[in-house]
């Protein structure tokens, strides 16, 4: 820190990052264990086919809190790309952006097999502990179950495209070839 211009936490955070990763590395991992290998930050249908391609079990669609880098999409916007590329041979779940039982329920319309959870778990761990993170999943089952009623959803698989309009669909075209 002693010799950066700011705080460091760019330069500590680059430093983190290894450059030589590649597909090779999926499949490298596939030879040392038998868990199965989720692919995180895939955030395009090329990179998702790629995931399919080299063995991966799953795809988890993640912008890293956009924290890594200016201007990428968010995560909802890229999820129907992603899944359009993953073909239904292996799932997909959203990271990021979910704050709301009504972000579950997108996330599901557009394909998602699941959501992954952060901060409100993590903001609300830190203010009231075990209570208040059993306080938060309460609330976005909650939403989400409403959700479901008001949109005529029964079950998980009565939630289908047709519930949801994106930006894309205003416009006509894929988010990430605007």
């Amino acid at each position: 820190m002693d010799q950066a211009n700011d705080s460091g936490l760019a330069s500590y955070v680059a430093g983190q990052i290894d450059r030589t990763l590649s597909w090779k590395d999926v499949k490298w991992l596939q030879s040392i264990t038998t868990m199965p290998i989720l692919v995180k930050g895939v955030i395009t249908a090329e990179d998702s086919r790629l995931a399919v391609e080299n063995g991966a079990a799953g795809i988890i669609v993640s912008n890293h809190g956009a924290r890594q880098l200016d201007y990428v999409p968010a995560t909802i916007s890229a999820l129907e790309e992603v899944v359009k590329g993953a073909g239904g041979q292996i799932p997909v779940f959203l990271d990021g952006g979910v704050r709301r039982g009504t972000d579950v329920f997108k996330a599901l319309a557009l394909g998602a097999a699941g959501v992954f959870i952060g901060r409100p778990v993590v903001f609300s761990l830190a203010v009231a502990g075990e209570a208040g993170v059993s306080n938060v999943l309460k609330m976005l089952r909650d939403e989400f179950e409403l959700t479901m009623a008001l949109s005529g959803c029964n079950s998980l698989a009565d939630i289908t495209r047709n519930h949801v309009v994106t930006e894309a669909d205003k416009f006509g075209v894929m988010p990430s070839r605007l």
